[in-house]
């Protein structure tokens, strides 16, 4: 069922790919154990798999992938072939629990019925839990306030049909019933739904309006990051069309409408046309600006930023409701940082 689910503008943290989830936190019980000759030539991941109880394969491999194994010293990928009388050290994952704990963090509801909730997701909030993110998440504040939500994507992401980057503010939708669920997630697999951003970029288009279409597939040598690929084995096509809506000396306003869901698609289509997303620290270097800079100047001494995150966020989404087959449009405005910044460059926000 989880294939169902499309990426959309994915969770990617610097300390994790989406596509390889730690769904579990480490534990810091470590466990050591010698290679029998009966398993000589076995992945490491397939070996503990046999070893330890109460995990599946995919839960150990993606701890091995996050370096919980090492053998004779060495930290392993689940690919390795072990040989006889190698030692394994590793340190076990802790066992997740049935249900997301809930915790008791403010939302900003854009609509509610019996089969879906949509949010107005705040900037610096994770979708799901995740390495280095276990609390604070919207999963957490969803399991807080809503008795039932739909178990399609597992016990960490109850509800989550699409994903935002943490960065990223704006709508999202989330599932209460695995039939909501089912049929949102077939919208967004045969891109059925609209979504519409509205995006500050650090330099000014040429052009009023245009359609990006260029492959996006892993970048050859970051990690955390997405590049424009073309017939690469992790290409896949990418399409976004964009409209500037102002344009301010340095800077640009503009709307993308994403026709696929790739991983940072908006954010790596606009650094491939020399526009990157003003303070995407990814794609444009640089991660937060002061007022002063906006206007053309240099940062004052003791000068505070007054954006420290990406400047993207998701204004509006189309879809059909699933029980009544309606379209429905839900938006959320544009989040006060970037408003704000906004009204700096059209000089309005007078000190």
């Amino acid at each position: 069922m989880n294939a169902l689910v499309e990426p959309g503008d994915d969770e990617l943290d610097p300390e994790l790919l989406d596509d390889q989830p730690v769904l579990f936190p480490p534990s810091d019980v470590h466990r050591c154990v010698t290679v029998p000759d009966t398993s000589a030539g076995q992945r490491i991941d397939v070996f503990l798999t046999a070893l330890f109880d109460g995990y599946s394969r995919q839960q150990l491999k993606d701890a091995v992938q996050a370096g919980a194994a090492e053998v004779d010293g060495r930290v392993v990928r689940p690919s390795h072939k072990l040989r006889c009388g190698q030692s394994i050290r590793f340190r076990m994952p802790a066992m997740a629990s049935d249900d997301t704990v809930g915790e008791n963090i403010e939302l900003d509801i854009l609509y509610e019925d019996d089969g879906m909730v949509v949010v107005n997701k705040p900037a610096g909030m994770v979708v799901h839990p995740a390495k280095g993110n276990w609390t604070g998440t919207l999963t957490s504040a969803l399991a807080y306030r809503f008795q039932s939500l739909s178990d399609i994507g597992g016990p960490t992401r109850p509800g989550i049909v699409h994903r935002l980057d943490r960065e990223t503010s704006g709508v999202i939708v989330v599932a209460k019933t695995n039939a909501f669920h089912l049929h949102l997630a077939e919208q967004w697999h045969d891109r059925e739904v609209k979504k519409e951003y509205l995006a500050i970029t650090a330099g000014v288009l040429d052009r009023d309006r245009d359609l990006i279409d260029a492959p996006i597939g892993k970048h050859p040598f970051q990690r955390e990051k997405m590049a424009i690929r073309d017939r690469h084995e992790t290409s896949r096509p990418a399409k976004t069309f964009y409209e500037v809506l102002a344009r301010y000396n340095r800077f640009s306003l503009v709307k993308a409408m994403p026709e696929t869901g790739r991983t940072h698609q908006i954010r790596v289509h606009m650094e491939h046309i020399g526009c990157p997303v003003l303070c995407d620290r990814l794609y444009g270097g640089h991660s937060e600006i002061t007022r002063s800079q906006l206007m053309g100047g240099r940062s004052q001494p003791g000068e505070q930023p007054v954006l420290v995150r990406h400047a993207l966020h998701a204004s509006r989404l189309q879809l059909r409701h699933p029980k009544t087959g309606q379209m429905m449009e839900f938006s959320a405005p544009l989040a006060p940082d970037l408003d704000r910044v906004v009204s700096i460059l059209r000089g309005e926000d007078v000190q």
